[in-house]
């Protein structure tokens, strides 16, 4: 049974509105409590956490749940008959529902991997081999061939386009991609028709991890569904700070980590519609997710376990589970509402500054909490050492999208993104050591 972390249980028990408006300052220093990492010092400075877009630090609850289950029921899962074994497959798997519930999934459509960029590897590959014959008549709708398209866009993350260039190069499918415009935003126009009977598969960004802008998902789903093309979302971006609803939104897969989303690392989810899960041939084989071997061959259980070959991730995903807990309590629309206005603060901010271009919507458009920025004559980084003296850490290069930045005419950028737990004063903290920066460095003098 997951419990509240402690802080946040004191809040429920005397804050009813937690769950409502957005959240103030006293409960944001609560929060702030239930995260030992944000009381350090970096280089002499209490430090200011602006990286969670690349990991998000994790709250006491989380690692006293993983802790707990070391200590009290570690055993391998699905595997024994003996006490612990059944504590652990028990807790394992109340795992995977308390997943599917916050995705809105059912339990047999959640497939535990080590993260996203596994999750996203394993629909290219499996696609793979069903198009080598694997899976028999159940996988002929994931094959591909000359002819078939492959779209993605210019705002992918490496994880969701490798993965669709090797199957491409496997199938002799064609990849092709939706163009961005100078604001950032995908260009629907050309998307309409760069989507067509020939589509077979779409795989896009919810939100993307440069520019912060939110991809218009319906619409896109919309298009790719009316060609019959399977639709593939990268969630890892907003799984953790928007909310996910998968059945609502109609995707065919989606792929996040727990990682971002207070959560360990070494776990991540692929969610998958049932019916296209139990025709996909599986993409790692080994033991636990089989019926029937011989030394010929095998029958392969129903998803989700016929793509979890191997000892799995038990701790990390009961860890998750009680990340996603934490989050439940806050709730994902205080959450977002509060980055949205960080984002806000950080744009509007950068803005200001001579000599900063920042990628991405504008000021007054819809972001999620963080801005990427190039400063004139400056690489990220020498901009990101300047700021880390100081106790400030954010994300510098090209942050696995070098097309993205290829289409801005830069090499790297340097990133801060927001979370729960950041405050306003560290924002400011923040615009205060990028001006610092440009006067050091003597952009504009």
């Amino acid at each position: 049974m997951l419990t509240l972390p402690r802080t946040i249980a004191a809040m429920s028990a005397t804050a009813p509105a937690l769950q409502a408006g957005p959240l103030s300052d006293p409960e944001i220093q609560a929060i702030r409590r239930d995260f030992p990492i944000l009381a350090s010092s970096v280089n002499g400075h209490p430090l200011v956490y602006l990286d969670s877009g690349a990991t998000s630090q994790k709250p006491t609850g989380v690692l006293d749940t993983e802790r707990e289950f070391y200590e009290r029921r570690n055993s391998a899962v699905h595997r024994g008959a003996h006490t612990l074994a059944a504590l652990a497959t028990e807790e394992f798997e109340d795992a995977r529902g308390a997943v599917a519930r916050f995705i809105g999934a059912g339990d047999d459509e959640v497939v535990w991997t080590s993260n996203a960029t596994e999750a996203l590897n394993l629909v290219a590959y499996a696609m793979g081999n069903a198009t080598l014959g694997r899976g028999g008549e159940a996988s002929a709708r994931f094959r591909l061939g000359a002819g078939d398209e492959i779209v993605v866009t210019e705002m992918e993350h490496h994880a969701n386009l490798l993965p669709w260039q090797e199957l491409a190069a496997r199938t002799g499918a064609t990849l092709r991609y939706i163009p961005i415009a100078d604001d950032g935003t995908l260009r629907m126009d050309v998307a309409a028709e760069t989507i067509n009977s020939r589509t077979r598969v779409l795989a896009f960004t919810h939100v993307s991890n440069v520019l912060g802008v939110i991809n218009p998902v319906a619409d896109l789903v919309a298009l790719g569904h009316a060609v019959g093309a399977l639709v593939v979302l990268d969630a890892c971006q907003s799984a953790p700070h928007l909310g996910l609803d998968v059945a609502a939104l109609d995707v065919d897969f989606a792929a996040f980590s727990g990682h971002k989303m207070l959560g360990p690392t070494g776990v991540g989810v692929l969610y998958g519609k049932r019916e296209l899960l139990n025709a996909l041939p599986p993409f790692l084989v080994g033991g636990s997710m089989i019926t029937t071997v011989t030394m010929e061959t095998a029958e392969y259980l129903p998803a989700p376990q016929r793509f979890e070959a191997g000892t799995q991730r038990v701790a990390q995903a009961i860890g998750l589970a009680a990340a996603i807990h934490y989050l439940d309590v806050v709730g994902l629309a205080r959450i977002a509402e509060h980055e949205a206005s960080l984002g806000a603060m950080l744009v509007e901010g950068l803005s200001l500054i001579p000599g900063i271009r920042v990628l991405g919507p504008g000021i007054g458009q819809p972001r999620v909490g963080l801005a990427s920025f190039d400063v004139a004559g400056v690489h990220s980084h020498d901009v990101g050492q300047f700021l880390d003296d100081r106790g400030i850490a954010v994300r510098v290069g090209h942050h696995c999208a070098q097309p993205l930045h290829r289409r801005f005419g830069v090499t790297s950028t340097t990133r801060a993104s927001a979370y729960l737990y950041t405050t306003r004063d560290e924002v400011a903290e923040f615009l205060d050591g990028v001006v610092a920066a440009t006067e050091f460095f003597g952009v504009n003098s």
